[in-house]
């Protein structure tokens, strides 16, 4: 029988829920123990597909093409396995269930209501992943948003109600909370974690761990007062302070012994994990021995969890390379205007090593982002280009090499002369937003002996997609004349996956994601590749660098010319 662990949350949001679930299931795993982790979120939406990034970060996609919490990313990072549309659930799909249900008469004669209709379809979600896993030691499920909002009561009623239908010992609770620190005081409060604990318990629930989230550790005297006043033993009460790394968490709690305590719990008999190998890739990421800087020119730079798996797989990317990889985050709006030329996109980009262009929707910023592309493949910048990327390189590139003046997307200009990004043939007549995208994994076929060949090192691949447009077939030939090599395509050849331009040190853009599926020990060969490249760069500008040093000091040490003397006939003249 599985063990099932609630990871719930107080005072304030974003207290990094996502964070700590994860590396609990990383623990774990590093003990032997099968383990899944979910994500159930309160808000009314059936997914997140149709949220902006500015309200929700990023939309992470599975390979079944369900559009999950970022979340669900950290998960798949953490415990390096792939997750499926039963890992996350909204209040949306909850009461999607029950409505349906009720319509097809199955509550005939019954009121529908919260309790039990809706605790008993998010209980019936909790064991979901344990019935079609049979195999698995431990289920994480995390509780969306915090304790006390309106819209968590149902699902944090489900996990009392669940807690009391198990065996002591088949279930975990699991707490975090704030604890601030009053710089005016000099010293950190723990009385938001208190109110905290108090409300979770008025609703029935008391939780088995604490991990108090601060900016500055918390001493042993404040662990003991919120143990004795949050009603658990003091060895329970984990300092959760800020790291310089999300993947320095779970060595900070097996410091603790957090995954012990937990294994003791739950009556599991485990080995001690080997955490060297995760050692050693922290150091790297912590005290990199050099660095590199990749710009990022999109759109949501406002709030960077809309780019959460791109900063992700530069880290896991820097690893192999030896480097830190740092993001230069570009306004691609802040790229555009008549007094936008190329003094100024040098600047932008004058201590950048490599120029990468993410996703995104709508026509806002584009222009921008076809000059940074245009910068890039003129000045020799390695260039990476991600689904929407890909078609703003074909926009430039249709422009500039085929001679297709106004080459342009049918996306944002329906009247476009040269539509050489058009809508993909299965959307035509979708009308319905949500979920109805080409969603989730699709096999690509690659081109032998071209850079995505040798970045795959195989001729074939599996990549996740989130996309309606795609490269219109109908001008591959004439970007192939132009010297475009369309390196990965569907295997009925019909859908355009990728692109490069072998004459560029690197310039690559592909229709899919690649970022959502690179993991620490297995960073993305695309993202490994393109962070080589900026390294490669900037040796090339450190040698040009050390050149001029040269050729500067050469003249200052060469003796001036001595003017030779005048002959007498000269001077008397």
């Amino acid at each position: 029988m599985a063990k099932f662990v609630f990871v719930t949350g107080g005072v304030v949001s974003a207290l990094g829920k996502g964070i700590a679930s994860a590396s609990l299931g990383n623990l774990l795993k590093a003990r032997g123990l099968s383990v899944i982790l979910q994500k159930f979120d309160p808000y009314l939406n059936v997914d997140p597909g149709t949220m902006s990034p500015f309200q929700h970060g990023e939309v992470f996609v599975l390979d079944d093409g369900a559009e999950c919490d970022l979340d669900l990313g950290h998960y798949e990072r953490f415990t390096d396995t792939n997750l499926s549309q039963i890992n996350n659930l909204t209040s949306g799909r909850v009461y999607e269930t029950i409505l349906a249900k009720e319509r097809k008469g199955e509550y005939l004669g019954r009121t529908v209501q919260v309790i039990p209709h809706v605790t008993d379809e998010i209980k019936r979600r909790i064991v979901l992943s344990a019935q079609e896993n049979p195999d698995v030691d431990v289920i994480i499920t995390e509780i969306g948003g915090t304790v006390g909002d309106i819209e968590s009561l149902p699902f944090l009623e489900a996990i009392r109600q669940f807690r009391l239908e198990q065996p002591m010992l088949d279930t975990a609770s699991v707490h975090l909370t704030l604890v601030p620190y009053i710089k005016a005081a000099g010293e950190i409060k723990t009385k938001p974690t208190q109110h905290s604990v108090r409300e979770l318990r008025s609703i029935g629930i008391q939780p088995d761990f604490l991990m108090c989230r601060a900016d500055h550790a918390i001493g042993d005297e404040a662990r003991r007062k919120i143990a004795l006043f949050c009603n658990l033993p003091y060895e329970n009460v984990f300092d959760g302070r800020d790291v310089e790394s999300i993947y320095q968490v779970p060595l900070n709690l097996h410091e603790q012994h957090f995954d012990r305590l937990l294994c003791e719990r739950l009556g599991l008999e485990t080995t001690e994990p080997d955490l060297a190998a995760w050692e050693r890739m922290v150091s790297v990421i912590v005290n990199p021995p050099d660095t590199v800087r990749i710009a990022i020119v999109g759109k949501y730079i406002e709030l960077k969890d809309a780019y959460k798996s791109i900063i992700e797989s530069f880290i896991h990317a820097g690893i192999p390379n030896h480097v830190g990889v740092e993001q230069v985050w570009v306004d691609s709006e802040s790229l555009e205007g008549d007094e936008v030329g190329d003094r100024k996109l040098r600047e932008v980009f004058a201590d950048c090593h490599g120029i990468l262009v993410p996703g995104g929707f709508g026509d806002r910023g584009i222009p921008g982002k076809v000059n940074a592309i245009r910068y890039a493949r003129e000045n020799k910048v390695p260039f990476f280009g991600i689904c929407l990327g890909l078609q703003c390189a074909m926009m430039e590139m249709g422009r500039d090499l085929v001679g297709l003046e106004m080459a342009g997307s049918a996306e944002f200009d329906a009247t476009t002369p040269h539509p050489v990004i058009h809508l993909m043939e299965s959307q035509k007549g979708v009308t319905q937003k949500g979920g109805t995208m080409r969603l989730g994994a699709y096999p690509c076929r690659i081109k032998p002996n071209s850079r995505a060949y040798h970045c795959y090192g195989g001729l074939e691949t599996s990549e996740r997609h989130r996309h309606r447009y795609e490269v219109n077939n109908s001008y591959r030939e004439a970007f192939e004349q132009a010297g475009v090599v369309f390196s990965g395509v569907s295997p009925d050849g019909e859908l355009v996956e990728m692109l490069e331009l072998p004459v560029h040190p690197f310039f690559l853009a592909v229709q899919f994601h690649p970022e959502l599926k690179s993991r620490p020990h297995r960073p993305h060969p695309l993202f490994r590749e393109f962070v080589a490249a900026a390294v490669a760069h900037q040796e090339l500008q450190r040698e040009q660098t050390r050149q001029q040093r040269l050729q500067t000091e050469t003249k200052a040490d060469k003796p001036a010319d001595t003017p030779p003397a005048r002959s007498q006939d000269t001077a008397a003249g």
